[in-house]
Formats: C-alpha cells, sequence, structure tokens
C-alpha cells in the first residue's frame, strides 16, 4: 500500500538523517551548549518537514505555550509529539525514560542537550532524580516537559496521573501549561501512519502552589481536552492517592 512505502521512505530518510545530526550536535558541544540547542533544534525541523511532505502529517497548534520556566505537562499518544513540543516550546529539558539516554552516541547527545533521565520502575529513586534534574532546569531558566501519564497511551484512553508528577510540580513550585493532543489518530505502532492534521491544544496556565487534588484534577481534564469520551469512564481514577 502507498501508505506504507511513504512510512518506509519517511524511516529511511528520518534515521539515517538523525546520524548525521547526532554527529553534528557532538560538534556544536565543542562550541557552546547554545550550539547544542541550536542543533537539536533543527532536528526537529527536519523531523515536522519530512512528516509533513512525505507522510503528509502535519501540526495544528489551539493557543501558544509561553515562554519562560514552566512544567510543560502534556498527552503522550505517539512519537510525534516528543519531537514537536521541543520545536513549539522554548528549548525546553524532557524527563524522559533512562533506556532513550543509555542509547550510544544518541543518549549522549540528549544528556548534552538537557533531559532528566527517569528508571521508571525506581520509585523513590526516580522521583529524586526528577526533582534534581528539574531544579537545575529552572535555575537556567528553561521550561520542563512531562508526560503525566507515564508512557504513551492509545487513543481514547485517559489513566491516571502518575505520581511523579505532583511531586515534580510541588517540588519545582512552577506553574503548569497542559497541553492535549490527538497524534495516536494518525501515528500509530510501527509503520502505521495516515496523513492528516494533528491537534496539539494548549490550556490555561494552571497556577503553582495548588493542592494534589485540585492539580492533578485540573491537569487531568485539561491534558484530555481532545479525547471527551475518555474523560468520564477514567476521572475517578485520576483523584488523588493516599
Amino acid at each position: 500500500m502507498i501508505w506504507k512505502a511513504r512510512a518506509v521512505l519517511f524511516a529511511i530518510l528520518f534515521y539515517g538523517a538523525t546520524f548525521l545530526w547526532v554527529l553534528a550536535s557532538l560538534i556544536a558541544s565543542l562550541i557552546s551548549h547554545k550550539a547544542v540547542l541550536v542543533v537539536v533544534r533543527s532536528w526537529t525541523g527536519m523531523h515536522r518537514a519530512l512528516a509533513e511532505h512525505i507522510l503528509g502529517i502535519r501540526t495544528v497548534m489551539v493557543g501558544e505555550i509561553p515562554r519562560g520556566a514552566y512544567l510543560i505537562a502534556v498527552k503522550h499518544q505517539a512519537i510525534y509529539e516528543t519531537l514537536e513540543i521541543v520545536r513549539l516550546s522554548d528549548s525546553p529539558v524532557l524527563v524522559m525514560k533512562r533506556e532513550l539516554a543509555d542509547i550510544p552516541l544518541f543518549g549522549k547527545v540528549t544528556r548534552l542537550y538537557g533531559v532528566i533521565p527517569v528508571e521508571r520502575t525506581a520509585g523513590a529513586k526516580a522521583l529524586r532524580t526528577m526533582l534534581s534534574g528539574g531544579k537545575a532546569a529552572i535555575a537556567s531558566g528553561r521550561p520542563v516537559v512531562i508526560y503525566p501519564e507515564g508512557t504513551r497511551v492509545p487513543v481514547g484512553t485517559a489513566p491516571p496521573l502518575r505520581p511523579g508528577f505532583a511531586g515534580l510540580y510541588r517540588a519545582l513550585g512552577l506553574p503548569v501549561v497542559p497541553v492535549a493532543l490527538d497524534s495516536g489518530h494518525f501515528w500509530g505502532k510501527g509503520l502505521a501512519r495516515r496523513a492528516g492534521s494533528v491537534t496539539f491544544k494548549v490550556g490555561e496556565v494552571i497556577p503553582a502552589g495548588l493542592g494534589r487534588e485540585e492539580v492533578e484534577s485540573r491537569v487531568y481534564a485539561a491534558i484530555n481536552a481532545l479525547e471527551p469520551a475518555a474523560v468520564p469512564a477514567a476521572q475517578s481514577a485520576a483523584q488523588p492517592r493516599p
């Protein structure tokens, strides 16, 4: 089928070019950290161009992600948004699973760029890693991106937020920018791709200093704004845990 051929072509071009961008990032690190940020941002631009021109997948923004030190809480349905959110926001520090940060060469670039690698099964240790990495990020004035559901979720599902989100919110004392999206309709597992427009809907900024119940409830509703059918069924699961 044509869409499979397009998906294969995209994968060949993107991953082949990514190797070159990794090398460019390593060279840029010899110049300055800012140079690394520029190269990584250009990499996400390349990803978007290939997605648009080969796969027919475009991004539509509803609202705007503000600049500055915020905790950006993003719905997670596909790999697509993990790159797009870098391009759409102000060079954020990314909370990501440790396995990605440990990939040879690529992992080194992620650490040079600025990530908070978390071992999701590590419990309290993972939270401490997030807190120390988050504090370093806000000291530099960069926002922090977190996927509060903890992992990619299928379209139409709205699992409860992971405990790490509330802990990071409380410790960093940052307002939250919630972002809903519907990438899973167009970007599935493997080579499953469908042309269309991925919507990123930026919710109202949620102030710092709220109690756990309120901030979780507001973030949960905001990141699931494009999955209205899933919210009522899972709402009770999003209530705070003791």
